[in-house]
């Protein structure tokens, strides 16, 4: 059994929590809001008063990961982290940070003696069922002591078929987590993986938006045709190349409301696919999809088009996110 602290206990550190518990872990949990510690410590966890405490209540050697939005409130609890453990303890970021920021957090702890992971980390509100997928970022020795806590939070292998021609790569891959590379490799990953899903989204937004509108008074009457794009949707789940976990969403929310009238078509972004278009023009690497797909997300806070419609209910379905309608 592994010791572990969670700060942050929001949607998705209060579920990592629970599922470490449900593997026989031990966490140690606090966040800002007591009302968010007390359901987890309910579910077996042990709740601490402030960051000071739980570092205290860890026993050697520590490893606190931090659940946090990106910006100043990761930032500040990294920073107590550097004052407060000790050499060979490890500090985890394991929220959408920018992976150059990782970089500076690790030079700033080595000094300290502390080891830095910067985890990316995929699943969402479901991740407590499902797991959650790990894109991990710093040196392989903490990487290594961790295996069994990334174990735990991973899918496992499931019922996916082994991909052809594998043979002598690291079987932790298959379960569902992976040790990218060097400081900032884990947030790398995740920030790419969550501009392609920008990219994924906005593609099947459209596609349903074009076959809603097939029937439109802009066409010739005998070229107008009604489609059922619940129906579509679901059909789609059942073997077609483009079936996904956000087609699966999709279907969920068309079959509940084939109008989505309770989305509003705004769609957030969380910054990380502007961080993958800026990584674009970097690298000078094209990636016109994903830059269109960021760009309709700018454009949909203006316009309450069945597009953004789709997108908000996918965004819902795998993050939560219910973004209100304008009055």
């Amino acid at each position: 059994m592994t010791d572990i602290g969670i700060v942050g206990l929001g949607r998705m550190g209060a579920n990592i929590a629970r599922r470490l518990l449900r593997a026989g872990q031990s966490c140690v949990v606090w966040d800002r809001d007591p009302a968010a510690i007390a359901p987890v410590v309910a579910d077996g966890a042990r709740g601490v008063d402030d960051l000071d405490g739980l570092v205290a209540a860890l026993a050697p050697t520590r490893a606190v990961w931090v659940m946090l939005p990106h910006g100043d409130a990761t930032e500040a609890a990294i920073r107590r982290l550097g004052e407060l453990l000790s050499p060979g303890d490890i500090a985890i970021d394991g929220g959408n940070t920018h992976w150059k920021d990782d970089i500076r957090r690790a030079a700033e702890l080595r000094a300290k003696g502390v080891h830095y992971l910067d985890i990316g980390t995929s699943g969402g509100v479901w991740g407590l069922e499902r797991g959650y997928c790990l894109m991990i970022g710093g040196e392989a020795g903490p990487v290594a002591r961790l295996a069994p806590i990334f174990a735990a939070l991973a899918p496992g292998r499931g019922d996916i078929p082994e991909t052809p021609r594998r043979e002598g790569r690291a079987r932790n891959v298959e379960e569902g987590w992976l040790h990218c590379g060097g400081h900032g490799a884990g947030h790398l990953v995740k920030m790419v993986h969550n501009g392609i899903e920008y990219g994924m989204m906005q593609a099947l937004a459209e596609g349903l938006d074009l076959l809603r509108h097939a029937d439109s008074p802009e066409l010739p009457e005998e070229h107008r045709i009604e489609v059922d794009i619940a129906d579509v949707a679901e059909v789609w789940r059942r073997g077609s190349v483009v079936t996904s976990w956000l087609l699966d969403l999709t279907a969920a929310a068309l079959a509940e409301d084939p109008d989505l009238a309770k989305y509003s078509g705004r769609v957030g972004d969380s910054g990380e696919g502007r961080w993958t278009v800026q990584q674009a023009v970097e690298t000078a690497v094209s990636a016109p999809v994903l830059t269109a797909a960021l760009f309709s997300r700018f454009a949909s806070r203006d316009e309450g088009h069945f597009a953004g419609k789709a997108l908000s209910a996918m965004r819902h379905g795998f993050g939560g996110h219910l973004e209100p309608k304008k009055g």
